[in-house]
């Protein structure tokens, strides 16, 4: 089994920075904007993000109010984006399950041991790299 740890390069899509429509409620035009909007309660705020680019979502994500259950809703929040990304886009879902049964690890830079894994210090819970490959298995069972 290989390990997948780059998402960038041919293996691009498999990151929430990856430019593809979903739908999430609101359309987004990525799934950041689609994650981030979700922090917050009001709709005002949400139907901004429908027009951010990731690395825009990303930062003014951290300037909303967050909404209270943030902690407790967010990895739920993000397996039902990621989700809705691969399950809207077949071509995406293709993609994804031509990945096998590869470990899908999202070593990163910036030091985000929550979602990935730091590159410097082997560190990491990668809850995006499981969610991915639960959102494979589901769709392998679904083909």
């Amino acid at each position: 089994m290989n390990d997948i740890t780059s998402f960038s390069g041919e293996y691009e899509f498999l990151s929430n920075f990856y430019n593809v429509p979903i739908k999430y409620g609101l359309e987004y035009t990525n799934a950041e904007a689609a994650y981030q909007a979700q922090k917050t309660l009001s709709e005002q705020e949400r139907i901004a993000f429908t027009e951010y680019h990731a690395g825009k979502a990303k930062r003014m994500g951290r300037k909303i109010n967050v909404r209270p259950d943030w902690a407790e809703v967010k990895i739920s929040v993000m397996r039902d984006i990621v989700f809705a990304k691969f399950s809207q886009n077949p071509k995406l879902a293709e993609r994804l399950l031509a990945t096998g049964d590869s470990n899908l690890i999202e070593v990163n830079t910036w030091h985000d041991t929550f979602w990935g894994v730091d590159s410097e210090t082997g560190e990491g819970q990668n809850h995006l790299g499981k969610i991915l490959m639960e959102v494979r298995a589901e769709l392998n069972n679904r083909a």
